[in-house]
């Protein structure tokens, strides 16, 4: 596994567009990302590897538990409702509690994006794997189902057959997507093209692995 350079969560707000200064339209992903709070470190003297955990986004402190409160408040910050670890190749320069912004992304720069795809419920195989539908004529009898599943001899279906079943709600990378625009004041990443995820969905955002 790769380490990274920097990484920071936030929230999908939505799409719109802006336009450059030659007049193009470009298509932009908004994200807000509010300071992420850094909870622990962790080393290869005590845990087998280097990294930070990392908190974002507040929630009340009657849904959280006890242990998560005493967890808190050893990194003195309050209750945070996403927790997720990132693997730094240099984590010299974070403390417990300190702040993650926005600004460690600059214009310009490329970004891996992952977050969850939208849930479509079940599904099936013309819609899920973009099968060809048969032919609609009355007699056919044959329109939109899935097809032969195997040969005759083994008598059973081979693992990993693309069939129908739920679509959607997988975790989904993005990659090598450009850093249009920050604005460090208002906590946002203007991000080109589209990201996955519904609006509000949580998304992380990462230094590109294949810049």
């Amino acid at each position: 596994m790769s380490k990274l350079v920097k990484a920071i969560m936030g929230k999908k707000v939505g799409m719109t567009q802006i336009f450059s200064e030659d007049a193009k339209a470009i298509p932009v992903t908004i994200v807000e990302a509010e300071p992420n709070r850094v909870l622990q470190k962790k080393t290869v003297e005590t845990d087998g590897y280097d990294a930070i955990q990392v908190g974002f986004c507040a929630k009340k402190e009657s849904r959280t538990t006890k242990p998560e409160m005493g967890h808190f408040k050893k990194a003195q910050v309050k209750p945070l409702r996403y927790i997720r670890e990132f693997r730094l190749q240099d984590i010299s320069g974070y403390e417990l509690g300190a702040e993650i912004n926005v600004d460690v992304f600059a214009e310009g720069e490329l970004v891996d994006v992952v977050g969850t795809s939208k849930g479509k419920g079940f599904a099936g195989a013309v819609k899920r794997h973009n099968f060809s539908r048969g032919s609609m004529g009355h007699g056919s009898k044959y329109h939109r189902r899935t097809g032969s599943l195997n040969a005759m001899g083994p008598a059973r279906v081979f693992r990993g057959r693309k069939m129908p079943g739920h679509m959607g709600g997988d975790r989904v990378t993005v990659q090598s997507l450009k850093v249009v625009k920050v604005i460090p004041e208002k906590n946002v990443i203007l991000i080109k093209g589209a990201i996955p995820g519904p609006k509000k969905g949580l998304v992380i955002i990462k230094n590109a692995v294949k810049a």
